[in-house]
């Protein structure tokens, strides 16, 4: 008798806890709509016409502005029907509403009657031009406002008035200033602006793997993963966050959201957790934690590494090799942390119902085809959209090998729709950022900003790093992952580079960073979603994922800092690879034991801490002879910790 995969033994999910999550994803994550009648179904023909017109991108060879503008076009319009002005619920779209995707229709209609010559005009734009560019322009705004919040449109904004201004900064930073037919002619006729890199990416990768996603999610993969994670990790007091950490990395692969990935996969777990010991807030920092690594797992990452291949010029394939062993060591680290937190906390074992891994692999390996599929295409030199467009297929053919997966009609239609509203606040963020890159490129205040950075560093690589961290700890405050990630590679990469560090690691710092500011205090998107699942303290939650994700801050400089750091990132001889991959590794491990204070079920002296986590440090720099003081330093602080251990026995024994 056939086992379908929802009568296979599995966590049950508390209605409430189940509800609460759901709420969470779409307050993070997506819009929630609640419109009926035509408003709705107009809503959800925009929406599967977004994912349709990807893979039409893939397939077909439009031109490339047309197909941009159509794309921001259509995101335009569903942003304005699913998002309300106030972030209220609503039923009804207002007239308002109506009236500005009428004016979004006919600019588009006006941009498809003279595409021919629209480009050329961009240095002397006519006045239709100038009207409907300046309004495009201030619904894109909108459009990330409503999405994200006001921060990233506030901060276009200033950098539009800074690119009016001849003034508006002093010293280097001061330009001769450019009049309104310039800059709406770059920001909204030429693919310098709204429709440069970033929304190009939007347009065909982002929303390409969000379908992905979206199709495996329909296929019930994503219950797969769920339940190979509880039958792969054993029954032991670790068993509980294990699971929570592969569930995390199995799921985040494909989905590429950190919120969307520890709201779905604590809402499952969290009563085991809770069962095994786990405080609210320790539990909530184990979610976010395994959750914000969605974003850095291979081989579906954060939008971010899609514009890491477009501006370097290389393979995608290329973006996931570097981040292996990076990933690989966060994971560590969080794996490594709950391994210690198990005998601090007093963590015990508990029983979680699973079915049998070999039972699941023999009935539902099928749903591990399309993620290596992703990887063979692009191996087979297929581009990377056409990768993933075969993996989709690929994942959909493979569903109709059981009843209970296949990908209907209606669950097609389901994951087109769900792609086309999960890439809104995406694009609309792209779009955005893609009009402060036309500023920076028109003023040339990207380089500038780079040598500014040099000077206060004094051309020092270390502190060069440390402001740029800096920087992406400060964007990631208010913006989003992707948005933070293009602003400072505009203003920070051109001085790392000029200073030694190469192009390709110079954007992974960046892009690190950009992941890692979504856990760090004082304000973290992942953290507080968790708490708010919980019911925990989010300052609380928050500070204890610092814990959890503080090793892997240092990796980044591991890989920038020194040349045989590269190897990191897969690059350099074979050799090197393999001493930075286990000097980094035993890094890792020094640093966890320093930082949790725990080692072998004891409690280690605040010296043998200190020697663990100077001895860490010393690991990450990346050069033979730190790495000789740094392996010396671990010995010794294992050592150390050993004698005391002994002493200790020895004391109990004479009490």
């Amino acid at each position: 008798m056939e086992m379908k995969m929802e009568d296979m033994e599995r966590p049950e999910i508390p209605s409430d806890l189940a509800k609460k999550a759901e709420e969470l994803i779409e307050k993070y994550d997506r819009p929630a709509p609640k419109l009926t009648g035509s408003s709705r179904w107009a809503a959800w023909l925009i929406c599967v016409a977004i994912s349709v017109y990807a893979i039409y991108g893939t397939l077909g060879t439009p031109n490339t502005m047309v197909f941009r503008m159509t794309h921001v076009t259509l995101v335009l319009i569903a942003t304005l029907l699913l998002y309300p002005f106030r972030g209220t619920d609503r039923h009804t779209v207002p007239f308002i509403d109506w009236i500005f995707i009428g004016i979004i229709v006919v600019a588009y209609i006006s941009f498809m009657i003279d595409v021919e010559d629209f480009v050329y005009r961009a240095f002397m734009p006519n006045t239709i031009d100038l009207v409907f560019g300046a309004l495009i322009i201030l619904f894109v705004l909108e459009a990330t406002r409503r999405t994200i919040g006001w921060i990233l449109p506030a901060i276009v904004v200033v950098t539009l008035v800074y690119a009016i201004i001849p003034g508006m900064l002093p010293g280097q930073l001061a330009h001769k200033g450019y009049d309104l037919e310039r800059i709406i002619g770059h920001m909204y006729m030429t693919m310098e602006g709204i429709f440069g890199v970033p929304i190009g990416v939007s347009s065909t990768l982002i929303i390409l793997f969000t379908l992905y996603g979206a199709i495996l999610d329909n296929t019930g993969a994503g219950k797969f993963f769920v339940d190979f994670s509880f039958s792969a990790m054993g029954r032991r007091p670790a068993g509980a966050g294990r699971t929570v950490t592969l569930t995390s990395f199995l799921l985040g692969g494909p989905s590429g959201s950190g919120v969307a990935t520890t709201v779905t996969v604590g809402s499952i777990a969290y009563p085991i957790l809770r069962k095994a010991g786990y405080d609210k807030n320790t539990a909530g920092a184990i979610f976010s934690a395994g959750g914000i690594g969605a974003v850095i797992s291979p081989p579906v990452m954060g939008a971010a590494s899609f514009l890491i291949a477009e501006f370097l010029r290389i393979s995608y394939l290329d973006v996931i090799v570097m981040s292996i062993i990076p990933t690989l060591l966060y994971y560590l680290g969080i794996l490594l942390m709950i391994e210690l937190d198990v005998q601090r906390l007093g963590i015990k074992t508990v029983e979680m119902p699973q079915g049998s891994m070999g039972r699941l692999c023999r009935d539902y390996w099928f749903h591990f085809t399309s993620l290596f599929a992703i990887v063979v295409f692009m191996l087979m030199d297929f581009s990377v959209e056409y990768s993933i467009t075969l993996s989709i297929a690929v994942g959909a053919a493979f569903s109709w090998l059981r009843a209970d997966t296949r990908l209907t009609l209606r669950k097609l239609l389901s994951a087109l729709e769900a792609a086309g509203r999960q890439i809104l606040s995406v694009a609309s963020t792209c779009a955005s950022a893609g009009i402060i890159i036309g500023v920076f490129t028109l003023t040339g205040l990207g380089l500038k900003f780079s040598d500014i950075i040099l000077d206060l560093a004094g051309g020092n690589l270390y502190l060069t790093l440390l402001y740029t961290a800096l920087i992406l700890m400060a964007l990631g405050l208010a913006l989003p992952i992707t948005a933070s990630y293009i602003i400072a590679a505009v203003l920070t990469v051109p001085a790392m580079t000029k200073l030694g560090v190469p192009d390709y690691a110079a954007h992974m710092f960046v892009f690190y960073y950009a992941v890692l500011s979504e856990v760090s205090p004082p304000v973290a998107m992942s953290p507080v979603a968790a708490a708010a699942l919980t019911g925990g303290n989010p300052w609380r939650t928050m500070m204890i994922t610092w814990k959890y994700t503080l090793p892997t801050f240092l990796v980044p400089f591991m890989f920038t800092m020194t040349p045989d750091g590269i190897g990191l990132l897969m690059k350099g001889g074979i050799g090197n690879i393999i001493l930075s991959a286990t000097t980094a590794v035993i890094a890792i491990i020094a640093l966890v034991q320093g930082v949790s204070g725990y080692i072998w079920g004891e409690r280690v002296h605040v010296f043998g801490r200190v020697i663990l986590i100077i001895g860490g440090l010393l690991l990450l720099a990346a050069n033979w002879k730190t790495d000789i003081a740094g392996f010396f330093l671990f010995a010794v602080g294992l050592i150390f910790h050993r004698i005391e251990i002994k002493k200790r026995a020895k004391l109990k024994l004479a009490i």
